[in-house]
């Protein structure tokens, strides 16, 4: 069987890609519809023998899709994956969210192959790591960097350097906002029931999991998101005892909600006034939104700032970066961070060569025109057919929201209260079936990467008016 080749797509920009841009000269992609053409087994029989090894047949819980409907993946290239099937689909879940230029893109993989024959753990600070940090601060306007290997390594020991700065225990954080698979954080996240969540004025923290000892609700103080006066009276009343605010500076885990004007800077306001150490959750921002991230963008600087996915196009790699007055606060024998993986070469070779290509070409540049015409479309789209909605979030990354009516101030209570989860569910398995796919939950963004091309775009929205007009008529 002969498959598309991905590279064959036109990468037509709206800007000129600058001379040796592999907008314009990508290698081509391994022939062939799986990894291994002698292996050319059903999906079916994929997800059986995945089952049989891994519980549920998957690596993340959030993967998991239903026996019939997980998705097996053979390989990905561009803007572009293939299923164990053969089946093409545009990517707009991109890893949820890591992939910045493009599958197996080539400058990334070049950076790290020859990097990875100098080795690949030592022990040791290497040059590679030095090289990265340097570059890593230079663009997001940091002072010093610790690399970890997860966005939820960096958030679980940004808290611990929190907590070691200013000798307190507590810390805030929002409702529907997630910052990642570790006791301490998972409360009150986008899988939580409002109905469980209490009043607004007095917020219940709710555990997103069994397993989950209840006397880390005791540390955690949640909170809706954009809610100036329950923020302020939170942090009046319990500011003495807080470390801590932990904030995604927009909502990555609920459809791009974004903060409402002045929200991040009363967040600024309150811990300088409180002694307490604001941390930006830029996992999913960080040099997505813009190279320097949700603080260029805002133009809101945190104390700590933790980063993973888009840094490293896919490599696992995370890091915690500050200011240097908390980030000393990491001192050998007494405040501890650490890992034996922490800052290896195949990571911070793909960081390196990542964040040098996006500084180098017009990568946010050639995203944000894309992504702005997929946004205006969709959103003609469902304004043509009469369906209530909103489309919330930057080009890089948005969500549409079924049956949701803006609002500056939104919120994770009324995202959940007013979305049409059925309508968005028939919308994004119509996609699905004609080889778009978005995510099907519609909290998690739509992603955008510089390999999208504008007959992606074109064909995309295309999928979209004929799946809408076959839904609502």
């Amino acid at each position: 069987m002969v498959t598309e080749d991905p590279t064959a797509l036109p990468m037509e920009s709206l800007l000129t890609p600058a001379a040796g841009s592999l907008a314009q000269d990508r290698a081509k992609a391994p022939a062939g519809d799986t990894p291994n053409p002698a292996e050319k087994l059903p999906r079916d029989v994929w997800y059986e023998r995945a089952s049989a090894v891994m519980p549920y047949g998957v690596s993340s819980n959030f993967r998991y899709w239903g026996a019939d409907d997980t998705l097996i993946v053979a390989r990905g290239s561009g803007s572009h994956i293939w299923d164990a099937n053969g089946k093409r689909y545009i990517d707009y879940r991109l890893g949820f969210g890591p992939i910045i230029l493009g599958h197996a893109f080539e400058a990334v993989n070049s950076a790290v192959t020859a990097a990875m024959q100098d080795g690949t753990v030592f022990a040791a600070t290497h040059l590679h790591e030095i090289r990265a940090a340097e570059r890593l601060t230079r663009v997001t306007g940091t002072d010093m960097v610790r690399w970890t290997n997860s966005g939820a390594e960096s958030t679980l020991h940004a808290l611990r350097v929190a907590r070691a700065h200013t000798n307190r225990e507590k810390f805030i954080k929002f409702e529907g906002c997630y910052h990642g698979a570790h006791d301490q954080v998972m409360w009150s996240t986008p899988s939580s029931p409002v109905s469980a969540m209490g009043s607004r004025r007095s917020p219940t923290a709710v555990a997103s999991s069994s397993g989950i000892p209840r006397a880390f609700a005791d540390k955690v103080i949640s909170l809706p998101y954009n809610d100036f006066e329950g923020f302020e009276r939170a942090m009046r009343d319990h500011g003495h005892d807080i470390a801590a605010v932990l904030v995604e500076p927009m909502m990555g885990n609920l459809a791009g909600v974004m903060p409402a004007p002045g929200w991040l800077e009363l967040l600024r306001r309150e811990c300088d006034a409180r002694g307490a150490v604001l941390i930006f959750d830029e996992v999913k921002t960080g040099f997505r939104i813009a190279l320097g991230g949700a603080q260029a963008h805002f133009g809101v600087r945190a104390d700590l700032v933790t980063y993973a996915k888009a840094m490293a196009n896919g490599f696992s790699l995370g890091a915690i970066a500050g200011k240097r007055e908390f980030m000393m606060t990491i001192e050998p024998g007494a405040v501890g961070q650490g890992g034996t993986y922490c800052g290896n070469i195949v990571a911070v070779a793909a960081c390196d060569a990542t964040l040098k290509y996006m500084e180098e070409q017009p990568v946010h540049e050639t995203i944000h025109a894309r992504g702005t015409r997929l946004m205006a479309g969709i959103g003609d789209i469902l304004n043509r057919h009469n369906v209530p909605h909103t489309i919330s979030g930057l080009p890089a990354m948005f969500g549409v929201m079924i049956g949701v009516r803006a609002d500056e101030r939104m919120d994770y209570r009324a995202v959940a209260r007013q979305s049409d989860n059925e309508l968005s569910s028939e919308i994004t398995a119509g996609l699905r079936a004609r080889g778009v796919l978005p995510d099907p939950d519609f909290a998690e963004p739509w992603f955008l990467c510089f390999s999208h091309s504008n007959h992606d775009i074109d064909e995309t929205l295309q999928a979209y008016d004929d799946i809408v007009n076959a839904l609502v008529r």
